[in-house]
């Protein structure tokens, strides 16, 4: 019987998906106050089970009780106000938010501080994983340690009566992780009820009050940690017994196959050593000392400054995947969604592009051989899979890491270097991958394993390097090789690392470091732009004097004013990741049915309706491109690209050439200036200075940028991604309608031709400005000022004398300049 008084109660869960029951009738229950272990295979359920509890997946059929009170709204933002917070296996960050902005998102409304103290809340929240993480830093910049440090602190800071940790230690080192388990234990001493889900049992054992194991989606039984033993979780998780962890290690590790002399970059200070052709090579140490670069540098990865390694005497071009690939060095990279594999891409397809060389004959993919190969490696790794081209983003943690190693082995290495191998894979498995590896290394191709669990390292490896600072501090073989030795020589080189650290002088942050924090932020590109407009408009000063004029100054600020507002509302669309190719033809559909109604001899009554007219179309073609982009599921740039073409047919079928003038009392009042500035320029400014401070400092804002970030991460932080898709192409349509009406003040006619071309104006200033076109970044105020730098490239190409087709490659060489300098400039900050 599930008890209806804890804290946690899931009754009768189930969930299908195509062609697989994920959970079948699971009922679980967590009690306050206690650490329960929800443990099981890979695919077995674990993941699906808390996804419904925190409401980010819909069951099938089941309850689901939190502190007692039943969800009847299932949504994350539900659970988390009801008291249940989740730190996902794969931490739910914005990649493009920052730490703190990450965390205002995680939190409920009531625990939120204001936007003037959020840094300094921020700052406290990290506290309980004692990482030095820059509450300003983009999340996307963190280490994935750092990723999941973030994720659980924004978890504890929900202040849950139910809290969720999956497979949370993964990244972690021994540090990280005793100091996560202080956290866990406190907070279940408070009252919390724990639910904590890993594949490491011995953490588990050492951690849990009970244990439940899941298999197959069906619960095998609820048992007291005290009361069973590990080989029987083991046996119960697996379904078979397991008769060896760990191969044996050999009698001989063979001759040497690849030597490293004095390699260096940035975090490495002359790494030397070798690798036998049956060594499987063990990296150790505190995260960040330097055991990661290393073998990142080794794969190409990361960039090195200095050093040689050959391969069988050969030499590896380091710096670059593609040739150490070509020299026979495969990384297996710990950031599989990143690096490991395409998740939208089927199984076969991440396994098949790995062994053209086996399946390929001049050039043509040979599918029965790739369909044998793939289903062989899928059989041997045991990938849990309804079919090989299932995509890869549907398939449990544990299983997408298969598919990684498989990509890996299929490379035909001469040297295979493995980042986490293991992570998030289930003991049974475990044994089955470390077998592959010994195997792998006893058929002559050396293994280099980078690993956060001392125990795989003692228990695979032929020889263990232990990293501090950048260097090897000690060289761990044959027997000397123990979890405790590992730990030890690990720890205590970080501790003499740490107080030689703090010996040293503190160095202060001054004027340069926060000017390469302005560089490497949004607002980079406007900095650019602003230097290009001077220095433009210096130019064209000395040629002549009637450029800084009042009437020139006047004009170009004009011309500018209406695409402020298209390219205003093309950010906003572009920040969720879309596109809307329609406000150009749009202001001119609107401007076509203003010279029906806004004309002189017409009375106010007839120029209201003209404008409320104008509204109406406006709002209805935003919500109908938004409309298509959500419910359709019609690509961005199709979806408005349909539309640009229906509005310039219905305005040419409204007026086939110009007419209908307007009124010369509204285009009076839409053109008055202030000395050479026009009124509307001044209003736009302030619309778009308004819109990114409502960007930087709202929760609105947080989830417009966080909806283009990420959208999977952006719902499981309770973002509604589709409510926010819909309002942001009205809201373009509608700063549309105002660009319009200073369009129509400018030409004073109904002309069906007249906004064409503000589309590419509009997205050329938003990209000038900095803006990703894959959502997340963008700065209204480089919109700002890469709409005035078209305007003064335009008006400079002619008071140089130069062709039109200037105008383009001036734009041209701007934009790649600006790109290319602001994509260096945070490569470095990263």
């Amino acid at each position: 019987m599930v008890d209806s008084t804890a804290g946690l109660v899931l009754r009768g869960v189930t969930k299908r998906f195509p062609g697989v029951v994920a959970l079948d009738a699971v009922d679980f229950e967590v009690r306050p106050g206690e650490i329960h272990a929800l443990v099981g295979g890979n695919g077995a359920g674990k993941s699906t089970l808390m996804a419904v509890a925190s409401g980010a997946l819909a069951p099938d059929a089941g309850t689901i009780e939190i502190a007692g009170e039943p969800m009847r709204h299932l949504s994350p933002i539900a659970a988390r106000e009801q008291g249940l917070a989740i730190a996902f296996q794969h931490p739910a960050l914005l990649p493009d938010l920052t730490v703190t902005e990450n965390l205002l998102l995680s939190v409920p409304k009531r625990l939120r501080p204001s936007f003037g103290d959020a840094q300094d809340w921020a700052r406290e929240r990290l506290l309980p994983m004692g990482m030095d993480i820059d509450p300003a830093a983009v999340a996307g910049r963190l280490t994935l340690a750092e990723k999941q440090a973030l994720e659980i602190c924004g978890a504890l800071a929900c202040e849950p009566s139910v809290l969720i940790l999956d497979e949370p230690t993964e990244p972690f080192m021994v540090a990280e992780i005793d100091r996560l388990f202080e956290q866990v234990r406190k907070a279940a001493a408070g009252g919390m009820a724990v639910v904590y889900i890993s594949h490491r049992l011995p953490d588990v054992m050492a951690l849990s009050d009970r244990l439940t194991v899941l298999r197959d989606g069906q619960i095998r039984g609820t048992f007291l940690a005290s009361e069973v033993t590990e080989e029987e979780i083991i046996t119960r998780i697996a379904g078979r017994e397991i008769d060896a962890l760990f191969p044996p290690r050999p009698s001989s590790v063979g001759d040497v196959v690849m030597e490293v002399r004095d390699l260096r970059s940035d975090r490495l200070r002359g790494i030397t050593t070798t690798l036998a052709r049956n060594e499987v090579l063990g990296l150790a140490g505190v995260e960040g000392n330097g055991q990661r670069e290393f073998i990142r540098a080794l794969g190409g990865a990361d960039p090195v400054t200095g050093g040689r390694v050959t391969v069988a005497g050969r030499p590896v071009e380091l710096g670059s995947p593609r040739r150490a690939r070509r020299a026979g060095v495969v990384l297996m990279p710990q950031e599989r969604h990143v690096e490991g594999v395409a998740t939208v891409l089927s199984v076969k397809e991440n396994l098949g592009v790995a062994a053209t060389n086996q399946t390929a004959s001049a050039g043509v993919v040979k599918g029965s051989a790739e369909n044998a190969l793939v289903a062989e490696e899928i059989r041997q790794l045991g990938i849990k899979v309804a079919s090989p081209d299932s995509a890869v983003e549907h398939l449990s943690g544990g299983n997408q890491q298969k598919v990684v190693l498989g990509r890996s082995l299929l490379s035909d290495p001469k040297v295979l270097l493995c980042d986490e191998p293991t992570q998030g894979i289930d003991v049974g498995v475990r044994s089955d991958i470390y077998h592959r590896l010994r195997s792998t290394a006893e058929s002559g191709t050396p293994v280099v394993v980078l690993s956060s669990d001392n125990v795989e390292l003692a228990g695979l490896c032929d020889r263990v390097l232990v990293f501090s600072r950048g260097r090897v501090v000690r060289e761990l073989t044959g027997d000397e090789i123990s979890e405790h030795a590992i730990t030890e020589a690990s720890l205590t080189a970080a501790t003499s690392a740490q107080s030689e650290e703090a010996a040293g002088p503190a160095r202060r942050k001054g004027p340069l470091d926060r000017f390469r924090r302005l560089l490497s932020s949004e607002q980079a590109p406007s900095l650019f732009l602003a230097a290009a407009i001077v220095l433009l408009a210096l130019v064209s000063a000395t040629r002549s004097e009637r450029f800084l004029s009042e009437f020139n100054i006047a004009s170009m600020l004009g011309l500018a004013a209406p695409v402020l507002f298209l390219a205003a509302g093309q950010l906003i669309v572009m920040l969720t990741g879309g596109i809307d190719l329609s406000v150009g033809p749009l202001s001119g559909t609107l401007v076509v049915i203003a010279s029906f109604y806004v004309l002189d001899g017409y009375g106010a009554g007839w120029w209201i309706l003209g404008f409320v007219l104008m509204f109406l179309a406006a709002a209805a073609v935003g919500l109908g491109n938004g409309m298509m982009v959500r419910y359709a599921r019609v690509t961005p740039v199709v979806a408005t690209l349909v539309t640009y073409t229906a509005l310039q047919g219905f305005s040419l079928v409204m007026r086939d050439s110009p007419g209908g003038s307007i009124s010369s009392t509204v285009t009076e009042a839409l053109g008055a200036r202030i000395g050479p500035i026009p009124y509307a320029v001044i209003v736009g400014a302030a619309v778009l200075i308004a819109l990114e401070v409502m960007s930087r400092r709202s929760m609105m804002g947080l989830r417009l940028r966080g909806a283009g970030s990420s959208e999977h991460a952006a719902r499981n932080r309770g973002i509604p991604v589709t409510r926010v898709h819909l309002v942001v192409y009205v809201a373009s349509a509608l700063l549309t309608m105002l660009g319009a009406l200073l369009l129509m003040a400018q030409i004073g006619v109904g002309d069906p031709t007249a906004g064409v071309s503000y589309t590419m104006a509009s997205i050329t200033a938003v990209v000038l400005g900095g803006a990703s076109i894959f959502g997340g970044r963008g700065s209204f105020i480089g919109v700002l000022f890469g709409v005035v730098l078209l305007q003064v490239i335009q008006n400079t190409t002619v008071f140089l004398g130069l062709s039109q087709a200037w105008q383009y490659w001036m734009l041209g060489l701007m934009a790649l300049a600006a790109t290319a300098i602001y994509s260096q400039v945070r490569a470095a900050r990263a």
